[in-house]
Parts: C-alpha cells; structure tokens; sequence
C-alpha cells in the first residue's frame, strides 16, 4: 500500500514473511515520486509470528504474548518481557539485521528486504509490548492473589532506521533527510494512537554503548504504551495542580520562565527553543520545546516541522561536541533522546510537546551511575549544575 504523508515524502507499507509491518518513507527519486517501489517481498523462511508453538512436551498451544504486574508499592505497571534475553546483540558488520540486503548477496536474517532505503520503519522482532490476536487484555489475579494484578502487555514497539548507512548518525543526516524522520514520527504517533487500548506514543533514540545500545546502527524506537507512563503521568499531575492554582498551562510558563531569566537558553529558532531546565538532573541535560502550544509531533505545522529539521541537527553536532578527549578531539555524546508527547486522550490539554536529551557521561570515559539514592530511594543528586551545561552549549555556538 502506498500513501503520501506530505508532498516530498512517499510511504510504502508492505509485510515481512513472519507477518509483522514495515514502511519505507523515501524522500529521494526515483521512489518519491512512485517512478520505483523499494522491495517489497521477504524472502526469509520465517514462521508466522502468530503461529502456534509447539512446546518441549510435543504439544502445540498458542502463542502468547508478553504480560505486564502490577506494583501495588508504586501504582506503576512492569512489562515482563523475558523473550527480550534472546535479542540481536552487537553483530559484527556483515551481520547488521538493520542494514539494507546487499545486492547479490546469498539470503541473510536482515530484517530489511531492499537494498538502500533512505527512512525505514518496522515491528520490532523482539517487542516489549505486543498485542497478540485473539488475547483479550483484561486484567486477572497472579496466582490468584487479588493484590498482585496482571494484564497482557498489549500495544506496539517499532524500530526506525535513520540511515542506510551504519556508520552514520542522526547528526550527521542531511536537513532534508532530518525532516523525513520527523515526518516518520508524526506518522506513526498518529497511527499507533489510533490503535485500540493505547494510551501514549513515545518516539525515542538511545545513542551509544553506555547508553545500553545493542546495535549501533543509526536507529530509534517507537512504543505504542497501553497505559501512561510513570513519567508522563507524574508530569500530567504537576500540570494539573499548577492549572488549578493558577489557570494556566504548566509547560507554557516553564518556556516562558526560562525565555525571560535568558541564562539557560541555548538555541532558538523561529519556532523553537532549546534550554538547560532549571533543575536538570543528568551531567548533560537539554530541552526542546515548540514556541507555539502544541501537543504532539502530527500537530506541528509544516514550518515548525521544517525549522525543527535544521534546529534539531544543530543542536546534536553541537551535543557531539560538549566532551573532548586529552587530544581535544570531540566525544560522540551517549545519550537519550525522548519526545514527551500529551497521551493519546487523557490530558491533550494540559501537557505540551517538548524533547528530552540526556547523557549518562559526566566527563569523557566517566558515567553517572545511578546508585543508592537515585536507584532505591528515586532521589536525585546532580553532579554538575544547569547554568554549567547551559554555558557549556553556550560556548559551542560562538
């Protein structure tokens, strides 16, 4: 199935051999203009993901998906996806299953079928969430105690490829290319939220092996959440008590905040503004936010979409630069980047699209580990303070 999501960009749906989808989105000819159709076969002998399994007692059951607890100390859900132990993990080159087949080449398990791409989104073959046909979610007792509940971890996990090239990275993508991703994002939020018992999309991208990364192609994830995170759902709490004491939007007056005192204001735009937030946690820590009230990446317009193309490179290579070796050569920054997005019905109002950019590095070769407080007890202690991050990014513009 081909559609378009705007006049530069051509989507193209199709299916891999063990059912699950995946979709190109190019930007350059002769497949923008449908002159050409990246392939869309699979030819790898995959079983149907949805199949029955036969288990070691030779009897067949069906397939069953991961499930998610409920912790009654912190009113938050926990996805159990022990089927995630198995995943790909730092393949050699040859190996890559996110790079594109190699013309001529005997079959491979890559999970892409054509032989270049320019933006590619599919299923992830090792889901945390998956809503599995036939499974009703509905909510029982582990065994049978009323305290614990359970519920199937329904939803949806997708991988996107930024590149065709491994060696790339998101920063080193072209304008043009940047605003197919962003394209890609507000696609899939609009179509995962569309999906029954979702609640948030969270498109994201962990960058680096300190970071956690298992494959060091230039790629991020999309999670189609069937509740609200904790996060979010803390954030949503914040805004409402601010709206109720002051009738007005939370995230709009941090922006406003931070505009006005100036000192944290690292980048701007026409339609943007990036900043160190006044109680940043992380050794390096940056926030993006639209100027306009906007609630999630589909509602951006097409120039806030544009000028978030250039601005978002401009502040990576800029991140690629914040460390420097004894040599004075930059340091790839690890980091995560998370688009906060309102949910897909519960407080559109209320909470405000904006990025989070983070790293764990606090100086070259050192990490912040997240030890005693910050892990047991969900207390925070920061090794550096906003005003040096800020002065930092400051500093790299000049």
């Amino acid at each position: 199935m081909v559609t378009s999501t705007a006049p530069r960009v051509r989507r193209t749906s199709t299916t891999l051999a063990d059912g699950r989808e995946l979709l190109y989105f190019d930007d350059s000819e002769p497949y923008v203009s449908g002159a050409a159709t990246r392939r869309l076969d699979d030819p790898r002998p995959l079983p149907d993901r949805f199949a029955p399994v036969t288990g070691p007692d030779g009897i067949e059951r069906p397939v069953s998906g991961p499930e998610m607890r409920y912790d009654v100390l912190t009113g938050e859900w926990v996805p159990m996806a022990a089927h995630r132990m198995n995943r790909t993990f730092l393949p050699p080159a040859d190996a890559n299953p996110l790079a594109p087949a190699k013309p001529g080449a005997a079959y491979s398990d890559g999970e892409i079928p054509a032989e270049d791409y320019d933006v590619v989104v599919f299923e992830n073959r090792f889901p945390s969430l998956l809503t599995v046909p036939g499974v009703t979610d509905q909510v029982s007792p582990l065994d049978g105690e009323e305290l614990y509940p359970v519920r199937p971890a329904v939803g949806r996990c997708e991988v996107i490829c930024f590149s065709s090239d491994s060696t790339a990275s998101l920063a080193s993508v072209t304008p043009g290319r940047m605003r197919t991703v962003i394209e890609a994002w507000a696609d899939r939020t609009t179509a995962l939220g569309a999906l029954d018992g979702v609640e948030q999309v969270f498109c994201f991208e962990n960058r680096g092996k300190e970071i956690g990364v298992t494959l060091h192609h230039p790629h991020g994830q999309i999670y189609a959440y069937p509740y609200l995170t904790p996060r979010t759902a803390t954030m949503l709490r914040q805004a409402r008590a601010h709206r109720e004491r002051t009738g007005r939007n939370l995230l709009r007056d941090v922006l406003d905040a931070e505009l006005r005192a100036g000192v944290r204001i690292v980048l701007e735009s026409a339609h943007w503004v990036a900043y160190v937030p006044a109680a940043a946690r992380w050794p390096v820590e940056v926030h993006l936010a639209p100027r306009r009230d906007v609630p999630d990446l589909p509602a951006l317009t097409d120039d806030e979409r544009a000028d978030l193309a250039t601005t978002y490179l401009t502040l990576l290579q800029r991140l690629d630069r914040f460390f420097v070796d004894p040599d004075g050569a930059p340091v790839p920054l690890p980091y995560i980047a998370a688009w906060h997005q309102a949910p897909v019905r519960d407080g559109r109002d209320d909470l405000r699209l904006h990025l989070q950019l983070f790293s764990v590095l606090r100086a070259p070769g050192k990490l912040k580990y997240l030890a005693g407080s910050e892990s047991a007890m969900g207390a925070w202690i920061s090794d550096t303070t906003p005003e040096r991050i800020a002065a930092r990014l400051q500093e790299l513009a000049r």
